[in-house]
């Protein structure tokens, strides 16, 4: 592949090698990743001072690109904090208490509608549509707080992302480095997304039913009293945790008329229908769709703290506000560092230490995965095993979106060498690269579905680590005999 690695790809490789040791020991990551960009800015240019500079550079660069993601968790939290204190949720959630009664249910339930909702909209909105509205249902009949989490997560952004039948956007960028259309892509990688996604779901819910039986079980929980609105103030993974909330809720609860609270409970799903309505009549997504859900969250909020508390109502707004951006970065603070050095797997490190990377390359993560093709040999089953390596590997950086051009191009290479479906190969590629970097392994990748539910993402990604490594094999395997 003509992929020349030098000093900063094995540092950035070896400091990737850390991170998940510690991550696997529930140890903290956040001096392993500054000293990760601190050796890469030292390496890259050379000056004790541009490389120091570089750490403060490289968690700014971080926060920009979370920031949309950091605004849309931390207003849901607060308009969830007035819906409960004010008891609209009770009233809004009833029905549903119906038809979600047992733990299971809740959970295959939130996981199935996630991953319609994503289809459509992609999956960092439709956590903040879901975990508004489901959530609180599912801690209450007792499905814990992670359990809920792995549930939006794997059904959004593994198996709805990595198939993206409606939006197209991810077919599409490994069809064109294929040379294939996007159908033959899709076509291609239903058998495969669904057999990905059947693997880690069913294996995700054992291991969850199995630790809890055994009392092994750890929610991950982050206590934070803004958090407590998000959660329900109801049932928490724990009892004692959610005995707490229940207590702190009633001694804060607004009180609200039958009739307003009745008409509230009616008009906000409402407004979040519409909200859907509207994404899919003006075609918005990604960022446009998480705004109009922002926006909305935020009418909802100022509404609601003015007609509960009245002539306090304008104090009450930014005070809910304030708890919901405190919440917000309380939870994004840990993940902050290792977002920044994921970034610089991708164009983050050109844009901070310029043009130091070899000629021709597109990355250090792209590097890193053209380079493991380029050094294996040729025939159909090293290739699935490969493309599923490179796509693990580019997906690295958290995006999964950046690198599944390179799977599409090896995918290629691999199928002309080979004489065997460029379209499969291709598709595993894709399906890699998005569960690992789309949002189910990356720990700052997990922070939508994490934040909503109020857990530690780093938990979020070691419950998610078996299932969907598990899940990979299963894949591949398939795939093999599919070539």
């Amino acid at each position: 592949m003509g992929i020349q690695l030098t000093a900063i790809h094995y540092v950035y490789l070896a400091c990737i090698a850390g991170i998940l040791a510690l991550l696997i020991r529930r140890r903290d990551t956040t001096i392993i990743c500054v000293a990760g960009i601190f050796l890469l800015g030292l390496l890259a240019t050379g000056k004790l001072g541009g490389s120091v500079s570089g750490i403060f550079d490289a968690f700014i660069y971080a926060t920009k690109e979370l920031m949309g993601t950091i605004m849309i968790i931390s207003i849901v939290v607060a308009m969830s904090r007035v819906l409960i204190l004010t008891g609209i949720n009770e009233t809004m959630l009833g029905p549903l208490m119906r038809f979600i009664r047992t733990p299971a249910v809740a959970f295959w339930g939130i996981g199935l509608i996630m991953m319609i909702t994503s289809f459509f909209f992609w999956p960092s909105p439709a956590v903040a549509l879901i975990g508004a509205v489901l959530l609180p249902v599912a801690l209450r009949v007792g499905l814990p707080a992670l359990g809920a989490a792995v549930a939006m997560n794997l059904f959004g952004h593994g198996i709805a992302l990595s198939g993206d039948y409606i939006i197209q956007g991810a077919p599409k960028l490994t069809a064109d480095a294929a040379g294939l259309s996007a159908g033959e892509v899709m076509a291609a990688s239903v058998p495969l997304v669904a057999v990905m996604g059947v693997v880690t779901t069913v294996m995700a819910y054992w291991l969850m039913r199995r630790d809890q039986k055994r009392g092994t079980w750890r929610d991950g929980r982050i206590a934070e009293p803004g958090a407590a609105g998000v959660l329900s103030g109801g049932e928490a993974g724990s009892e004692e945790g959610g005995r707490g909330q229940r207590q702190e809720a009633e001694q804060e609860r607004v009180s609200l008329s039958g009739p307003v609270k009745k008409t509230l409970a009616l008009l906000i799903p409402l407004l979040f229908l519409a909200d859907v309505a509207a994404m899919f009549w003006l075609d918005l997504q990604g960022g446009q769709a998480t705004a109009l859900v922002g926006g909305t969250a935020v009418l909802i909020l100022i509404a609601v703290a003015l007609l509960a508390h009245r002539g306090r109502g304008l104090e009450k707004t930014t005070s809910y506000l304030i708890d919901g951006f405190v919440f917000g970065f309380k939870v994004f603070g840990p993940v902050i560092p290792i977002a920044a050095f994921f970034y610089l797997g991708d164009s983050a490190f050109t844009d901070l230490f310029g043009e130091t990377l070899p000629a021709g390359s597109h990355g250090i993560v792209n590097d890193l995965g053209a380079a493991l093709a380029g050094s294996v040999p040729l025939n159909g089953a090293v290739g699935a095993v490969t493309l599923a390596a490179v796509g693990a590997i580019t997906g690295l950086d958290g995006s999964g979106f950046s690198g599944i051009s390179l799977a599409g191009s090896v995918a290629q290479l691999f199928a002309v060498a080979t004489q065997t479906d460029a379209a499969t190969l291709t598709a595993l590629g894709q399906i890699a690269a998005i569960w690992v970097g789309g949002g189910t392994l990356i720990p700052w990748a997990l922070i939508p579905a994490a934040a909503i539910c109020g857990v530690s993402p780093f938990e979020l990604a070691r419950r998610n680590l078996v299932p969907v490594l598990t899940g990979l094999a299963a894949t591949t395997l398939v795939a093999i005999f599919l070539l």
